[in-house]
């Protein structure tokens, strides 16, 4: 069984697919993982409907995973990148780092804390799945 990379996403209004579908492949890239490798793309749960990140998304085979606000807050204190404007706006440091740990849930840690675009912000989470013995 493999690690489970979760892609969180914060983006402005306006901001295309085509550049956060690029975002995420860089991210990808960055750890040295591969697009199949990806098992969620998550986001704030007010945006996840909209139109740039349900079609950046499908570029990936998936649909974006909403995460609600305590979810998000939840896991503040494990976010390693800090923006006044999105804490004052959404209560957490980094909407992409919280979005891909929440979505990875309990024991997932950051594999790349938030890079940018110019309109979209992406972070990778992954989970190590635990062994099993029989």
């Amino acid at each position: 069984m493999t690690d489970r990379i979760v892609a969180g996403v914060g983006f402005r209004r306006g901001t295309g697919a085509d550049e956060i579908a690029a975002l995420i492949s860089r991210a990808l890239g960055t750890i040295g993982a591969a697009r199949t490798d990806l098992a969620a793309i998550a986001t704030a749960a007010d945006r996840a409907a909209e139109p740039s990140i349900r079609q950046a998304a499908s570029e990936f085979g998936l649909s974006p995973c909403p995460v609600e606000p305590r979810a998000l807050e939840a896991c503040d204190p494990n976010i390693v990148t800090r923006s006044a404007r999105i804490e004052r706006l959404r209560g957490v440091g980094s909407l992409a780092e919280a979005a891909a740990l929440a979505a990875a849930g309990p024991g997932s840690h950051l594999a790349l804390p938030r890079i940018a675009s110019g309109g979209a912000t992406c972070a990778l989470a992954v989970l190590h799945p635990i062994a099993r013995h029989t």
